[in-house]
């Protein structure tokens, strides 16, 4: 299992119209393509205006064809389309990460 953790830092007071247009344009069409979102937060204390979200993959193949399939859904193109037209984000960063080993025995020992 791998996990994409993403970060977007929104202008700021606009933290609040990026979530909006996410829930309503952007969240159907990930799950049905990405599937297993672990979590979806914006920040309470720390750097502010942030949106974490972390999807997990079985693997970076998996990630690469589940992220290719939602990039040619028209809905998700308008989503893009949309935030770029408002401006609202100022940065986006991804990493990928993966369980440390005993992490890793834990969530197989979990799936029993």
């Amino acid at each position: 299992m791998i996990v994409d953790l993403r970060i977007y830092t929104c202008q700021p007071n606009r933290m609040a119209e990026f979530v909006k247009t996410y829930e309503t344009m952007g969240w159907e069409i990930q799950k049905k393509y990405l599937g297993r979102c672990l979590g979806w937060y914006t920040t309470v204390e720390g750097p502010l205006n942030r949106i974490v979200h972390l999807w997990a993959y079985d693997s970076q193949a998996d990630r690469e064809a589940r992220r290719a399939a939602m990039a040619k859904d028209p809905g998700f193109q308008a989503y893009l389309a949309k935030v770029a037209e408002m401006g609202v984000l100022q940065e986006m960063e991804n990493r990928i990460v993966a369980p440390a080993p005993f992490y890793a025995a834990h969530l197989a020992e979990q799936a029993k």
